[in-house]
């Protein structure tokens, strides 16, 4: 078995390749080709919303797929719907997946005067490869799909609360960090509070402080659930060493001939 920590340094070394790869297979090649020949037939929400095949697209290229059914919700969230007092409920969601949907098929509230946006369409088909990337090494190995979705989310995260909002990013930090599951018992603050002491969050975009945070997880992620293949453990002839994080780390990279 190949080790969290190989396989996604396998892939984040080599990720154009990989997404270039995911996106020639035959069943992404053809939505991605229905995606850019009828999106610009679309004039209102409800045009959109009612062509299923665009919608759940669209749904699963920023990573909605488990509300593809609510469908009247997420018409909400796409016209930017506000209550009686003025609050736009995507701007209240924690959750920064909706409001990179709703920034992406910018509707009006009437649900009309849809926004043709050419370099939304773009990122939106790259969205799908890379979100169909993570979902494919995630089958395999859940911890490779971790890492990669915390790589691509990285630069977006501004508080611990971006982190504790999304249940991904959070188990990417406290694997990396050694926080207990229990932890996530306390109270919304007081687990903010741990991770800012753990964790600066403005390091998360320089790629070499986040390259080293998603080694520190791999490794982690190994002990934990891949004993038997994590490199670092066997070198050793097992998982009950006594070794910690850091020096996990240190060992992994010079087996590799990192510094």
């Amino acid at each position: 078995m190949t080790s969290t920590f190989t396989e996604y340094q396998h892939i984040a070394r080599n990720l154009p390749t990989a997404l270039e790869r995911k996106a020639s297979e035959a069943s992404i090649k053809r939505e991605i080709q229905y995606f850019r020949e009828n999106i610009a037939k679309v004039k209102t929400v409800d045009d959109f919303i009612k062509n299923n095949r665009l919608y759940t697209f669209a749904m699963k290229a920023y990573g909605l797929d488990e509300m593809i059914y609510a469908k009247a919700f997420m018409k909400k969230v796409l016209t930017r719907e506000a209550d009686s007092k003025g609050n736009v409920l995507v701007e209240r969601l924690q959750d920064s997946r909706y409001q990179d949907l709703a920034t992406a098929f910018n509707f009006s509230e009437s649900g009309a005067n849809f926004n043709s946006n050419v370099s939304a369409y773009g990122a939106t088909i790259d969205s799908y490869v890379r979100q169909n990337l993570e979902t494919s090494a995630g089958a395999d190995d859940e911890g490779v799909r971790l890492a990669l979705y915390f790589q691509r989310k990285a630069s977006t995260i501004k508080s611990a609360y971006s982190i504790l909002a999304d249940k991904a990013l959070a188990e990417v930090v406290r694997t990396a960090l050694g926080i207990p599951s229990e932890a996530a018992r306390g109270s919304i603050d007081a687990q903010a509070n741990l991770i800012k002491r753990k964790l600066d969050i403005s390091s998360l975009k320089n790629p070499d402080d986040l390259d080293k945070l998603l080694k520190r997880f791999t490794i982690m992620w190994d002990t934990q659930n891949n004993p038997p293949s994590s490199p670092a453990l066997t070198l050793f002839g097992g998982s009950d060493t006594g070794l910690n994080a850091d020096m996990l780390l240190k060992l992994q990279s010079i087996r590799l001939g990192g510094r």
